[in-house]
């Protein structure tokens, strides 16, 4: 059969996955000649071969990728014929506009955990063993084309044993760009504070080991940054670093070595277990209780032999669970036979430490650091998800996940950088049908969180070789993001370089959380969107929250809201749910509040009580909000639940525990021209004895405000979004009485997803689509 000569195409995740020794052995099954490459769109594959052969070459590739790829397309045509002796891997081209996907971090394979613990094999105990099917990718990255020479790794020069297995095409390790071993790869480190401890190689694993045991708090540094670790069955330990960090009460992830070490400490579904157990290894919430009892006198590996400290996650019934990722973990955890608290070194409000010189900023809170000399590029936090009607929702997408290519239903015309918001923010370039979205970087609150920010934007430029054309960002005008785009439109005008002009659209923060959910689903037309959360700037000037949308990629309008209440003293409200819940009362009882005996009341002293209704009354610092997440907050204060929070949603979660899902009914509220008054409510929820019913009708009333809204435009699709919707028991709810409803499942609800949205909303309001 006559052979012709084919170009073909693949895009997605196909570079450090694996990909060209995959093709590389389908030649030698196909018995075809030609080469592959990698190039800046993905890879490249030039075939001879007949058309029969072709085809099924074609369906090989679509159908038997390696499993760490994903595959956006496969394009082939047929050109000039070529003659080739046999099939090839030739040298990465690094020419035209980047288009291929970043591949993110990954957990150690099982092939690598078993020569990890095989004693015969040559990286027996190495804590950086890694393959083509595993382990660090986006971590390590300075640039694409994913290459040694690009990474971290170009510093260790490979041994001749390792350099044989990464030009070997049919090697488990062919261009694993992190492959080393004992002998050539990065080492270990253990130091206390900044000193390096005297110890061989082999035995800082069980130094650790017996610090941790000791009730010490270690640095480990990890793939994307450093976690604070310590003995997560020890009361002492846990008490020094929720002092030490000053942390009284915000929950803990903990580190397990596997599955039965977690069936030990909690009730895990199917799903949960699916996810705790993938590739990406993030942290799940699940329920905390053993789903087996185990005799205490069971000393089998990952079988504890302890509880759980109650310090782990104090009145919260949910835990943070998450499987070791990495060589290194595995190491720790087998040796150790306990769980281990695995919290993110990060200063309050500053994004995780990458490196020594951050980590010092955390020199009172560790005792030791565990360290390597393979420099972290890119940071990259944990993720963390929850599983809610059997569908996963993501609550901070990171590690594993990220950055991630989202693909448009439309075309843009322009290349667009959207900046998010200013709490969970990511950043996302949007290029003609995709767009890539940063891992979560964090809350925009200090030099180092807004330093850190624009390092992501960089890097993606950078790695993309990216320059906007049009700049997308919040309404909100003292964002530190709305701050940024403001500079690079100053910084744009007054260059002495002529630069494309870039334009600056802000977009309304609730309408960017429902395009974000659109835009996932593939959706076009109009949807009905809920939008609940903490903060959003409105066109009003007010601080928007509870807001009900019908919307396009053209345009929204705002159909209903809740009615605004004062937020006294400004931004102190978000903290203290004693100050909502006042203006409430205030709202409902005027001067008569100063003699009212509550929870809230009582809140405050008698001089307090009279600044802050003078605050209400002459609306000094009491911006407006229709925010559900202070509406939270005010329930909370008002039912004695919590007056001042330690962390953001904390009043949200011990809601949580107070539900009680046998109690039905809900209280009346207001409706009347869009504006959704809930003081009827307030009233209700003070005239409730049992606080669990209290609690419990307050859940079902906000799904009551949903469906009396949504009555009207019931024939449009119902899209949630906004960091309210990260409550498991109002999801719940609200998939239960509307089974359809549609939120974001790979990218957070909270403001993680505002930066996806920002691009939609580009592609028709301003790009003539």
């Amino acid at each position: 059969m006559e052979h012709f000569t084919y170009k073909i195409h693949v895009t997605g995740t196909v570079q450090g996955v694996g990909f060209r020794p995959f093709i590389y052995a389908l030649s030698k099954r196909y018995l075809v000649t030609g080469t592959v490459t990698n190039n800046s769109k993905g890879v490249e594959i030039i075939l001879n071969a007949d058309s029969i052969t072709l085809k099924q070459f074609l369906i090989a590739i679509e159908y038997e990728y390696p499993p760490l790829a994903t595959i956006s397309s496969i394009d082939y045509e047929e050109i000039e014929f070529q003659h080739f002796d046999d099939f090839s891997i030739i040298e990465t081209e690094e020419v035209g506009e980047v288009t291929v996907n970043i591949p993110p971090d990954v957990s150690i394979c099982k092939e690598c955990e078993a020569e990890l613990f095989d004693p015969s094999n040559r990286r027996y105990g190495y804590p950086f063993i890694t393959c083509t099917n595993c382990g660090v990718r986006y971590s390590i990255i300075y640039d694409l084309p994913y290459d040694r020479v690009h990474t971290s790794m170009k510093f260790f020069e490979m041994c001749k044993v390792c350099e044989e297995e990464y030009t070997n095409p049919l090697d488990r390790r062919y261009h694993a760009q992190p492959i080393g071993c004992h002998q050539c790869g990065p080492a270990l480190e253990l130091k206390i504070k900044n000193e390096k401890l005297k110890i061989e190689q082999c035995d800082i694993i069980d130094k650790t080991v017996g610090l941790l045991k000791d009730g010490n708090i270690v640095a480990v540094k990890s793939v994307g940054g450093y976690h604070l670790m310590c003995d997560a069955t020890n009361d002492k330990a846990i008490e020094k670093l929720r002092e030490r960090k000053h942390r009284p009460s915000k929950p803990f992830a903990v580190m397990v070595r596997d599955m039965k070490m977690a069936k030990g400490l909690a009730v895990i579904s199917a799903k949960e277990e699916e996810l705790l157990s993938s590739k990406e290894r993030p942290i799940v919430l699940v329920k905390s209780g053993s789903q087996v009892i185990h005799d205490s006198l069971l000393c089998n590996k990952s079988q504890i032999t302890r509880p759980l400290t109650s310090l782990i996650a104090p009145n919260i019934s949910k835990i943070g669970l998450f499987l070791p990722y990495t060589p290194l973990h595995l190491l720790i955890l087998d040796k150790l036979n306990r769980p281990l608290v695995a919290t993110s070194a990060n200063v309050t409000d500053e994004p995780i430490c990458t490196n020594l010189d951050d980590l010092r900023k955390l020199e009172g809170v560790y005792d030791y650091v565990l360290e390597h000399d393979r420099e972290i590029v890119n940071g990259c936090d944990d993720s963390v998800m929850m599983v809610v009607n059997e569908q996963q929702i993501m609550l901070r997408r990171a590690r594993g996940y990220a950055p991630v290519s989202v693909k448009l239903p439309f075309e843009l015309k322009l290349k667009t950088l959207s900046l998010g918001a200013n709490q969970k923010s990511t950043v996302a370039i949007g290029f003609r049908d995709e767009v890539i979205l940063s891992p979560h970087i964090g809350d925009l609150n200090s030099i180092g969180s807004v330093e850190y920010y624009e390092k992501n934007i960089e890097t993606l430029k950078r790695i993309y070789d990216f320059e906007p054309e049009v700049i997308a960002y919040d309404m909100h005008p003292k964002y530190e993001s709305t701050k940024y785009a403001l500079r690079q439109a100053l910084g744009t005008e007054n260059t002495q370089v002529e630069l494309p002009l870039v334009e600056l659209v802000e977009t309304q923060h609730h309408y960017a959380h429902i395009l974000g959910v659109m835009v996932e689903k593939q959706m076009s037309g109009k949807v009905f969107g809920v939008a609940f959360d903490g903060t959003g700037y409105g066109e009003d000037g007010n601080l928007w929250g509870g807001e009900f949308m019908v919307c396009d990629y053209d345009s929204y309008e705002r159909v209903a809201h809740l009615g605004y209440f004062k937020l006294l003293g400004g931004a102190k409200a978000i903290k203290e749910p004693r100050r909502v819940a006042l203006s409430l009362l205030f709202d409902m009882y005027a001067d008569e509040t100063l003699s009212i005996v509550n929870p809230t009341t009582q809140a405050f002293t008698k001089p307090e009580l009279k600044t802050h209704y003078t605050m209400w009354e002459k609306g000094l610092n009491s911006p407006i909000s229709s925010s559900v997440g202070r509406l939270f907050d005010a329930v909370a204060s008002l039912l004695g639940v919590c007056q001042v929070i330690s962390f953001e949603g904390e009043s949200g979660m011990l809601l949580e525990e107070l539900y009680d899902s046998s109690v039905v009914g809900h209280y009346t509220f207001g409706y009347e021209n869009g504006i959704i008054d809930v003081l009827h409510v307030v009233k209700a929820l003070l005239d409730e004895s049992d606080i669990h019913i209290a609690v419990s009708k307050f859940f079902h009333t906000l799904v009551e405000m949903i469906a009396v809204v949504y009555t009207e435009y019931k024939d449009l699709p119902l899209v949630l979004s906004g960091g309210v919707f990260q409550n498991r028991v109002l999801l719940e709810l609200v998939f239960e009485r509307f089974p359809e409803a549609l939120v974001p499942n790979l990218f957070p609800p909270n403001d993680g997803g505002i930066a996806l949205g920002q691009v939609a909303a580009q592609m028709k309001q301003k790009q003539g689509i």
